[in-house]
């Protein structure tokens, strides 16, 4: 048999700011839903990872030559500029489609607590920047074993 439930509109309301914010965040924080995918991000995707010993970072930075890269780390904010050149010339109304961007790109991301900025290895290959920044001691991970008396 099924019980009765009282209706609580509050619980409604809740589930409608939900979704007004769910709106609010999807519009302004996330551009590329209407279409424009002019933000840092698109420009430069970045996956950052852990290893043991290293905090690993690796931009995609397809068409970009490596002398126009620069990379600085200030505090624990990792910087990553570039610019993307043009190949050639071609009138604007020549174009019949453009979809490749052109151009400068910043990019900035925070670092976790932990990471030694000055022994940094940066690689390039096949358009991905790699970057290995090493953990200091106390940022490393430290297993202990139990001992059953």
């Amino acid at each position: 048999m099924a019980d009765l439930v009282r209706w609580n509109p509050a619980r409604e309301m809740m589930s409608l700011r939900e979704a007004m914010d769910r709106l609010f965040e999807e519009s302004f924080l996330r551009p590329s839903w209407f279409g424009f995918a002019d933000s840092a991000e698109a420009l430069l995707p970045l996956d950052i990872y852990e290893t043991e010993d290293h905090v690993v970072v690796k931009a995609a930075a397809p068409g970009v030559s490596p002398k126009d890269i620069e990379v600085t780390i200030t505090g624990n904010v990792l910087t990553i500029k570039g610019e993307v050149k043009a190949e050639e010339k071609v009138e604007k109304g020549n174009y019949l489609r453009q979809e490749r961007r052109y151009g400068s790109f910043c990019r900035q991301v925070a670092l976790p607590d932990g990471v030694k900025t000055d022994n940094v290895q940066a690689t390039f290959k096949d358009g991905v920047l790699s970057l290995e920044l090493p953990k200091t001691e106390t940022a490393k991970t430290k297993t202990v074993k139990v001992v059953v008396k």
